[in-house]
């Protein structure tokens, strides 16, 4: 976090406030801006997978016999595919640990004394993460895919509206989640079980390796309405394919928009009872 955090003002709490927030998200993309080489390998990473997964949804389409597998054509796909490679590094699904790191090593109390919450405060940072993976990571994977696979283009005015608000939602969604996972090291100490458990059911359940929508559709939507999960990757990527009519992709957006409220009033409520109860370890 950047230590240069303005102090709100009395007089304008809320310019104040947007103005700390600001700052902590530029001190984000400040932070993932040094790891140029990491950028390039992950980019290049992505994009190998790419080609995997591209190559076996395609597949899917072809033994379909002429039929759209649960409604997607090969265009639909492709993009989906690449898409979502792009979105890897910008919704964040996997590798964050510092909370919980934090916790087990007594460096939270630091956190704590700090003028702004935890969960705004990483959640801040997390934009600027996000916002870096969006200007670095997002164009190679897609400019791949559009050079060797026909990809579907928008034909509605509103998709890319949409999109981008579906993916800043996804953001959201995906931090409150794994903030909640790293929070149970206020009582596990050591959260390496529950990073476990969310790193291998963030891309099965979120979208990733398979469009949810191959699933039988009863279970497809127990997922949807009672978990957060398809709002990680499926809702974008299928707001950027247009696999839905556009009233019903503006409420899967919206059902983002309720997750990512409920997501990040549970990890205040979480974060508000460990504080009762934390013990810093050593002192």
């Amino acid at each position: 976090m950047d230590a240069r955090v303005l102090t709100i003002s009395r007089n304008g709490p809320f310019r104040g406030s947007a103005t700390t927030f600001g700052a902590l998200i530029g001190s984000g993309f400040r932070r993932y801006s040094t790891y140029r080489q990491a950028t390039i390998a992950g980019t290049f990473t992505n994009i190998v997978f790419g080609f995997l997964r591209c190559y076996v949804l395609l597949a899917v389409v072809e033994g379909a016999a002429g039929q759209q597998p649960a409604g997607y054509d090969a265009e639909q796909l492709a993009t989906y595919v690449w898409v979502g490679q792009g979105l890897l590094s910008v919704i964040g699904l996997w590798g964050w640990t510092e909370l919980a790191d934090r916790i087990r090593t007594g460096d939270i109390a630091a956190d704590l004394l700090r003028p702004v919450s935890p969960v705004v405060g990483y959640l801040a940072a997390d934009l600027g993460r996000a916002l870096h993976g969006a200007l670095t990571r997002f164009g190679g994977p897609l400019l791949a895919g559009a050079v060797f696979f026909p990809l579907r283009t928008p034909t509605r005015w509103q998709t890319i509206p949409l999109f981008v608000l579906s993916v800043t939602l996804a953001v959201v969604v995906c931090f409150g989640c794994r903030y909640l996972v790293n929070a149970t090291a206020y009582w596990l100490h050591d959260a390496r079980g529950p990073i476990m458990v969310w790193t291998l059911g963030a891309g099965v359940l979120g979208g990733l390796y398979f469009p949810l929508r191959l699933l039988p559709e009863e279970l497809a939507l127990a997922l949807w309405v009672a978990t957060p999960m398809p709002s990680l990757l499926q809702t974008p990527l299928d707001v950027i394919a247009e696999r839905d009519g556009p009233l019903l992709q503006a409420g899967l957006v919206g059902l983002q928009a309720v997750w990512a409220v409920a997501v990040l009033l549970l990890a205040g409520v979480v974060q508000r009872r460990a504080e009762r109860r934390l013990v810093v370890q050593g002192g």
